[in-house]
């Protein structure tokens, strides 16, 4: 772990002043994309899981431009490459485009999907501390316990919803606030720093095989937790030729995404298993948590689900309430829809309205 990067990261969102600085202007110049990207042009990519779906498909090779792949994924490590000049786009959640609004780095989604059955399939399940297991069974079961808790991530919001589903207020828990990178909310959990902490992706089959026998146990939410976006900072959009090469890319990340949903053993091998070291059967479990993902034509749904996630978050931490048209750039709207087939299994047919 990079303690110093941490440190950083929450000196941040302690000593920020939210005095509800507006990151970018509310419309983007309606400047079209070039028709092709210049040579020579580079861009630096923290999106591990497409890059290695991209290189097990093949797809890598219709990259008419260089890319830089970074190892790193997520609102803390974007945000922390973005303003050291030293990333181009990154993969995140919801909440990583509104924490950089708040804090005062322009930057724009790009990139929009979602899972084709979110209540279903959730991205995140509430990790109940060993000790504690037998006792919280439910969102109900939250109150008086100690929660883990990320500011500027996902997680933290899916943490207020969960409290506002359950009928609870701040006052009726406590947060500790955690970066949720890594293994830090599985470590957190078992080693009993926290009761209660939402665990994603591998992070989930882990922790219960791990430590289930010693009565760790999970929570179902049941509350819409799946945004998936691409992210970039709005001066890496002006530059006409690294924004004509992220429109290719939100394109293949698209036909990824459709490759995922038709090739999960291939997929489980190459990432889960491969790249995660994760067993065949934990992989596919981890595939029949996602489900199947799909790309939308529209961002109206999402940045009106957005727009309310604002307004949560507002209100709980005092800063500025704001239209999410101003942290989504609409130019790449239909690139990725676009790219995919009619009757393609990652093309959205019909909106979502599940909260």
């Amino acid at each position: 772990m990079d303690h110093a990067f941490f440190r950083h990261a929450l000196t941040l969102l302690a000593g920020l002043s939210f005095s509800g600085f507006a990151a970018t202007s509310p419309a983007l110049a309606e400047t079209p994309f070039l028709d092709k990207v210049p040579a020579g042009t580079v861009l630096r990519i923290g999106d591990p899981v497409t890059q290695k779906v991209l290189e097990a498909s093949g797809l890598i090779d219709q990259l008419d431009f260089k890319v830089e792949w970074a190892n790193l994924s997520g609102g803390p490590q974007t945000s922390e490459a973005f303003r050291a000049k030293a990333l181009d786009i990154g993969s995140v959640a919801e909440i990583p485009s509104i924490h950089a609004t708040w804090t005062n780095l322009p930057v724009r989604n790009i990139a929009y999907r979602e899972r084709l059955d979110t209540i279903a399939h959730p991205i995140y399940r509430f990790g109940v501390t060993p000790a504690l297991g037998g006792e919280i069974k439910s969102l109900a079961d939250f109150r008086g316990r100690r929660i883990a808790y990320s500011p500027g991530q996902a997680q933290g919001a899916l943490v207020l919803r969960a409290l506002e589903a359950a009928g609870l207020t701040r006052k009726d828990v406590t947060l500790v606030e955690l970066p949720s990178t890594g293994d830090v909310y599985p470590v957190a959990l078992a080693a009993g720093q926290v009761d209660i902490a939402p665990l994603g992706g591998p992070n989930i089959a882990r922790y219960i095989e791990q430590y289930g026998k010693d009565g760790a146990a999970l929570v179902e939410h049941k509350l819409r937790d799946d945004p998936s976006h691409l992210w970039a900072p709005q001066w890496v959009l002006d530059d006409p030729a690294k924004a004509a090469a992220a429109a290719e890319y939100v394109k293949l990340w698209a036909k990824a995404t459709e490759w995922v949903n038709d090739h999960p053993e291939e997929f489980i091998q190459a990432y889960y298993v491969k790249d995660q070291n994760l067993t065949p059967e934990q992989g596919r479990a981890a595939v029949a948590q996602t489900g199947i993902q799909v790309v939308p034509a529209s961002w109206d749904e999402v940045i009106a689900r957005h727009t309310k996630t604002i307004a949560l978050l507002a209100e709980a931490t005092g800063n500025r309430p704001f239209s999410a048209e101003e942290i989504f750039d609409r130019r790449f709207e239909k690139l990725g829809a676009g790219a995919l087939a009619p009757g393609s299994s990652a093309l959205k047919t019909q909106e979502v309205t599940q909260k």
